[in-house]
C-alpha cells in the first residue's frame, strides 16, 4: 500500500510503496478515506516535536474496516469507524482511574503498536513507525481495536475524521473545563482547526462572550461562522489589554488553541480574579511559558492542561456526534481544502500560509 512517508526532519515526505502485515489479535485493518491535516503532524515535519523516523504521519482520520485479527468485538469488515489516536489498553493505573486518554501503555509504546512492533517495513525491509498506532496518511493501516469507533449513521468522511483530533480536542477541551458555567466569558487564542471548535465549545455552553484571537485578519472574519462574538488582531493590539477592557476586568476562561510560551502568558493575563486559562495547543519539546507567581497567588488564578479533550476518546466521540446530528455542531464547514496523497506536502504548505479551516486528504471509494 502507499503512504507518505518522513525519512529526515524539515524535508518533504515522498509516497512510498509500503508492505503491511495482517492484523495481529486484537487489531484491525483500516481502509482509510479521509486523513486530516493537523499542526502537530507539521511539528513533527519541521522537527519541533521527535518521533521516531522513518514514520508515517497523520492522527486524524476515518475509514472502513477490512478484516480484523482474532479477538476483536467491536468492529468487523464492512463497519465505518473515526480513529483515535490514543488507545488505551485498558490495563494500567490511568486506565483504571478512568483516563484512558493518558494510557501509561500507549505512552511507552507511542508510535509501535502495544508489543512493542511495526506492521510496516518500506522496500528495504526497514520498519516504519506509525504516529501514535495510526499514521493515516496512508492508503490503508493496521490499528489497534480500540483506536476504532464505529459510526452508528452515514456521515461525510472529512467531517467523521475531523471527529478523530481537531473537534474533539476543541469542543471537549471547552465542555470538560473545571467548574466551566453556561454563560461563562470566553478568550480563545488562535483561530486554526482546533481553535475554531474551541469557540464552537464555547458556543454549546451559550459562553455569554466569546473573543477570538488571532494574527491573520481572515481567520478571525471566518472564526464568527463558528460562534465568535468578537475578534482581536494581535498584530494591531494588545490583546490583553483589548480583552479586560472588553470584559471590564477578564475573562471567565481563556484558551491557548496555538501552544506557545507568550501566547499562555497573555491568555493567564487576560482572565479575571479567579479565572482559568486552559492549555489545550501542543508547544514544542522542551519549551516553558513565563508565569506571573503574584499574579497567580493573589489573584487565584488557575492553569491547566487539556489533552484530547480531556476524557476517553470514545465516550467524547459519542457526545461529539450527537450534538453534529442534531445541528448544534458544524463540522462540515471546517473542511475549506482537499488534496490527494501526492499533495500531502502542498496541504502542510497551505496550513503554514495561515489558510482558513481544516485541510483534508481524501481517498478514493
Amino acid at each position: 500500500m502507499k503512504a507518505a512517508v518522513l525519512r529526515k526532519p524539515s524535508q518533504r515526505m515522498d509516497v512510498e510503496d509500503l508492505v503491511q502485515e495482517e492484523p495481529n489479535r486484537g487489531e484491525v485493518r483500516v481502509r482509510m478515506m479521509a486523513a486530516g491535516l493537523c499542526a502537530s503532524d507539521h511539528h513533527v515535519i519541521e522537527g519541533m516535536i521527535e518521533y521516531p523516523l522513518p514514520i508515517v504521519l497523520g492522527h486524524e482520520g476515518s475509514g472502513i474496516v477490512e478484516s480484523v485479527g482474532d479477538g476483536v468485538e467491536s468492529v468487523d469488515a464492512g463497519d465505518a469507524v473515526i480513529l483515535s489516536f490514543a488507545p488505551s489498553c485498558g490495563r494500567c493505573q490511568s486506565c483504571r482511574i478512568g483516563n484512558g486518554h493518558l494510557c501509561d501503555t500507549h505512552r511507552e509504546t507511542s508510535s509501535l503498536h502495544f508489543d512493542g512492533t511495526t506492521r510496516l517495513r518500506d522496500s528495504g525491509g526497514l520498519g516504519v513507525y506509525q504516529m501514535q498506532k495510526l499514521g493515516v496518511f496512508a492508503e490503508s493501516q493496521v490499528v489497534p481495536e480500540q483506536a476504532c469507533f464505529r459510526i452508528e449513521a452515514p456521515m461525510p468522511w472529512e467531517s467523521a475524521a475531523l471527529v478523530g483530533c481537531a473537534v474533539t480536542t476543541g469542543v471537549g477541551g471547552v465542555l470538560n473545563a473545571p467548574d466551566i458555567r453556561a454563560g461563562a466569558t470566553v478568550a480563545v487564542f488562535g483561530c486554526g482547526g482546533v481553535g475554531l471548535n474551541v469557540i464552537q465549545g464555547a458556543r454549546l455552553l451559550n459562553a455569554s462572550r466569546i473573543i477570538a484571537v488571532d494574527v491573520i485578519g481572515h481567520k478571525l472574519e471566518f472564526a464568527y461562522k463558528f460562534g465568535a462574538t468578537d475578534v482581536l488582531n494581535a498584530r494591531d493590539c494588545d490583546p490583553v489589554e483589548a480583552i479586560l477592557d472588553l470584559t471590564g476586568g477578564g475573562v471567565d476562561y481563556a484558551f491557548d488553541s496555538f501552544g506557545n510560551p507568550g501566547v499562555i502568558a497573555q491568555a493567564l493575563g487576560s482572565i479575571r480574579k479567579a479565572g482559568t486559562a486552559v492549555l489545550i495547543g501542543l508547544p514544542a519539546l522542551g519549551e516553558e511559558a513565563p508565569v506571573d507567581m503574584v499574579d497567580m497567588v493573589r489573584n487565584q488564578k488557575r492553569l491547566v492542561g487539556s489533552f484530547y479533550g480531556s476524557a476517553p476518546p470514545h465516550e467524547s466521540f459519542r457526545r461529539l456526534l450527537d450534538f453534529y446530528r442534531k445541528g448544534k455542531l458544524d463540522i462540515d464547514s471546517l473542511v475549506t481544502r482537499r488534496y490527494s496523497l501526492e499533495e500531502t506536502n502542498e496541504g502542510f504548505a497551505a496550513m503554514a500560509r495561515g489558510e482558513d479551516g481544516r485541510g483534508v486528504i481524501t481517498f478514493n471509494d
